[in-house]
């Protein structure tokens, strides 16, 4: 079977996972590599899962237009995972998984990606897999890809989607949406995506006051729940919202 992924990744977008302390506390990840003002990646780990956007754009990844989903896998396990290639754009740095933050092209065969990469943990090295997908259930894009219950962490994006997102005062559509896909997604943790900025998305940035008092309270008592997600670290950088969310989260 011959089909093409479409997949181009002339730049990479890490994930930052910044574990909270304590078994019982949720985390924060927040996405690096958008913006060329947001410090290193040193800088921004020193704290701290990763997912690369911007800052690797001398790496066209021209390979990863590939035919089937094995020959993707395949590249990404040899040039970014746990394999072995001459030609691997990060040198000898060797990431934990993959995340799919797919927004647009198919919404065929990635199911079939997550199943390769997955099998990789087989080799003894365990390959995380890491979705975003948008609020609104089932997701376009990823939706058939999260069926296979082969992803560790869910990140939601719980902005831009009005029919889904928190509005002032009111926390029923955000709630509604999160217990959904606690239910019927079988990951082993779900984040809060959110912007770090009113700036950062066109709607569905939420105030901290409003994010600590009401939305976590609603939502932390999950089995799932995992912490809150943030895009991105640039807009981070200008507000500060992780630092003044994570006592909460």
């Amino acid at each position: 079977m011959e089909f093409q992924l479409g997949i181009s990744l002339p730049i990479l977008s890490l994930v930052i996972l910044i574990l909270a302390q304590g078994s019982e506390a949720g985390g924060i990840a927040i996405y690096w590599g958008q913006n060329g003002n947001e410090g290193t990646l040193a800088e921004t780990c020193s704290d701290s899962m990763i997912n690369l956007a911007g800052h690797c754009d001398p790496y066209n990844i021209n390979s990863c237009q590939a035919r089937d989903a094995r020959q993707v896998a395949t590249y990404l396990w040899n040039n970014f995972l746990g394999g072995h290639s001459s030609s691997r754009p990060l040198g000898p740095a060797v990431l934990d998984g993959i995340d799919f933050d797919i927004e647009g092209g198919t919404s065929d065969h990635w199911d079939d990606l997550a199943r390769y990469l997955s099998g990789y943990s087989k080799k003894g090295r365990k390959v995380y897999l890491t979705a975003a997908p948008q609020c609104p259930f089932p997701d376009a894009w990823v939706g058939g890809a999260l069926k296979t219950g082969l992803f560790d962490f869910v990140w939601v994006q719980f902005y831009n989607n009005p029919p889904c997102q928190y509005t002032s005062g009111n926390v029923g559509n955000l709630e509604d949406a999160w217990k959904q896909w606690n239910s019927d997604i079988s990951a082993t943790k779900i984040f809060l995506g959110l912007p770090a900025a009113p700036e950062a998305a066109g709607s569905g940035f939420i105030p901290v006051a409003d994010l600590t008092s009401t939305v976590l309270p609603a939502i932390k008592g999950s089995a799932k729940y995992g912490g809150v997600m943030l895009w991105s670290k640039y807009y981070d950088d200008q507000t500060g919202y992780s630092s003044s969310i994570k006592s909460h989260v």
